[in-house]
């Protein structure tokens, strides 16, 4: 891609991806990659237009534009002209038609203003995914994600990570249903095949575990007794899928990870993740009293204590009072402070039900009132 045609066009075969552990409370689970869709920037334009370039004019600043398809068509169609070739008001070297352009187009004064263009290869599926996609746009979410699960392993990055992209703005209740009726053995080839991102592997394995069988669980923890892979991303997807499929020896893996502080700081925070998950969404899967057991048993990890903390808080588990008040005669209590933070806001939230909490509250208050009064604030502040 050359300077020049950056200027203009700043995404260009392949999507940036904005990995991130903060999802919101809508959105799925096991999707690691975020941003707009080209859908939802196809909704914003005018129009938006698909085909290639001529030889521009750089004194002009113009570039003779051949239109193939017509993704979106403006309330104005005098704005196309013959509907063949238009002119856009920016200069692009010619490309001797090593690429395809979607451009996304608005109306300034009468005339086509381009202002955001992707380039692809000339083969690209990404007019007909588009046109395609904005048809089913009215349509319910199952539906309209069953349509972007055949485009999830599409040859052109852009086309395949926005299919991606529309299933991390999904709720997991939105394809839940529809996952049971997936093709197994693909999605096992998925997450077979070398080319695979793993940034992929927890969607892959989650919908997986809807559809799969017995013999796909062992796809599944073999990828979990793959050292380098229950090390990246996507492995608390890969143990929940595993849970579904394999509920009892899913379940004994996700505890046995999360209990054992020697393992990678990434293993069992994944597992954290899955029991999350499975408290949020597959409560089927595990006991109330056995999810908050295997939460409990990262209080003392001082890398993990504290949102393990928080979680047995959110989930009101109040007879872990004990439990979470005897942390203070341990060494994570008295070198983390976030620990100490968590602690304070578990006793702030539990004292109408714990005398405990009650008595460590008062006496926090003599202690530290200031300390007291921030923690009660952002406590406040997680309610709105």
């Amino acid at each position: 891609m050359t300077p020049l045609l950056k200027r203009w066009l700043p995404v260009a075969l392949g999507s940036l991806l904005v990995l991130t552990s903060v999802r919101a409370a809508d959105a799925c689970p096991f999707c690691n990659m975020e941003g707009k869709t080209l859908t939802g920037e196809v909704r914003d334009a005018t129009m938006v237009l698909y085909g290639s370039v001529g030889k521009g004019n750089e004194t002009t600043d113009t570039t003779p534009f051949k239109i193939e398809a017509v993704v979106k068509k403006p309330d104005n169609p005098k704005l196309l002209g013959d509907g063949k070739v238009i002119t856009l008001n920016r200069y692009l070297p010619d490309d001797k038609g090593q690429y395809r352009y979607l451009i996304f187009c608005d109306e300034f004064k009468g005339r086509i203003d381009p202002y955001y263009g992707v380039a692809v290869k000339p083969d690209s599926d990404i007019a007909r995914y588009l046109t395609n996609a904005l048809e089913l746009r009215d349509e319910k979410q199952p539906k309209r994600l069953r349509f972007f699960f055949d485009y999830l392993d599409n040859a052109d990055a852009e086309v395949s990570n926005d299919a991606l992209k529309e299933f991390g703005k999904a709720d997991y209740a939105d394809y839940k249903d529809m996952a049971k009726s997936l093709p197994p053995d693909k999605i096992a080839g998925w997450l077979k095949a070398k080319e695979t991102q793993p940034f992929r592997y927890g969607l892959y394995a989650s919908l997986l575990g809807h559809c799969g069988k017995a013999e796909h669980a062992k796809v599944l923890r073999e990828m979990l007794d793959d050292k380098n892979k229950l090390q990246g991303p996507g492995v608390d997807g890969i143990m929940a899928g595993y849970a579904m499929l394999q509920p009892k020896e899913g379940w004994q893996f996700i505890t046995s990870c999360m209990k054992d502080s020697t393992k990678h700081f990434m293993v069992r925070y994944s597992a954290l993740k899955a029991v999350r998950f499975i408290h949020d969404y597959r409560p089927d899967l595990a006991k109330p009293k056995d999810m908050a057991e295997a939460v409990a048993s990262q209080m003392e990890q001082k890398d993990l204590g504290d949102m393990a903390i928080e979680d047995l808080r959110k989930w009101k588990c109040w007879d872990m009072a004990d439990r979470v008040l005897a942390l203070r005669q341990t060494e994570a209590y008295k070198d983390v402070p976030i620990i100490r933070r968590a602690v304070l806001r578990f006793a702030l939230d539990c004292k109408d039900h714990h005398p405990g909490c009650a008595t460590y509250v008062a006496e926090m208050r003599k202690k530290d009132p200031e300390e007291v009064r921030d923690q009660e604030e952002l406590l406040q502040l997680q309610r709105q």
